[in-house]
């Protein structure tokens, strides 16, 4: 007799839609959004008052890139980041790290 209470699960939809998990993603949608926003924030802080050759900011937000999905322990998570104009790419690179 073999009493085996391991459940089988579907390999081909490892992503889960009932109501708890899309709970959960979208308070992470919503935490990523805010971290980002926050870090994003004290990038620009840094630069705040910094001027180019013609006066300008030097620093500046500038919309945000497609929205994109990250694959996280609860699923795809869709997020938005930023567009900054002025930092040089390094910078921006940290920034998109953190996502």
């Amino acid at each position: 007799m073999n009493k085996d209470s391991v459940l089988e699960l579907d390999r081909q939809s490892p992503v889960f839609d009932d109501p708890l998990t899309q709970l959960l993603r979208e308070g992470a949608r919503k935490l990523l959004h805010q971290a980002i926003e926050l870090e994003l924030q004290s990038v620009l802080a840094g630069y705040q008052g910094e001027l180019d050759e013609s006066g300008k900011a030097r620093v500046v937000r500038n919309g945000y890139h497609p929205e994109r999905e990250i694959q996280t322990g609860i699923g795809p998570v869709s997020v938005k980041v930023p567009k900054v104009r002025g930092l040089y790419f390094h910078c921006v690179e940290a920034l998109v790290i953190v996502i």
